[in-house]
């Protein structure tokens, strides 16, 4: 396959509510339960994620954070999930409340055309 070719990376927008375990913690002991507990899990078991975190609970009750994941194909997404579900992360410090998943201009990738929706001003 050539670089050309090669399959898009998989976006998944993860909609997260925190629950009252996590607001039960002070600043210090979430850092600590996240830097001890999640983050090693993941590290352990994939390759080629990276991420990027969100507040949004100023302006939604609904969702309180959005976790951007970008995985290399769609196995890595897929360890990235197994990983995070064995650990306190899912369900007990945070409610999954949506999965977006897509890849980045798939429709031009599909029909070989520009990438007219991506803009820059």
């Amino acid at each position: 396959m050539s670089a050309q070719e090669t399959a898009p990376p998989v976006t998944a927008f993860m909609l997260v509510k925190t629950t009252p375990e996590w607001l039960a913690m002070t600043p210090e002991e979430r850092v600590h339960a996240f830097s001890t507990q999640v983050v090693p899990a993941v590290k352990a078991r994939t390759t080629g994620v990276r991420s990027r975190f969100y507040d949004t609970e100023f302006y939604s009750t609904r969702v309180t954070d959005v976790w951007v994941w970008e995985a290399d194909d769609h196995h890595s997404y897929q360890l990235l999930i197994d990983a995070l579900r064995e650990t306190p992360f899912w369900d007990r410090y945070f409610t999954v409340v949506d999965l977006l998943v897509g890849t980045e201009n798939g429709y031009a990738r599909t029909y070989g055309t520009e990438a007219v929706t991506t803009i820059t001003t």
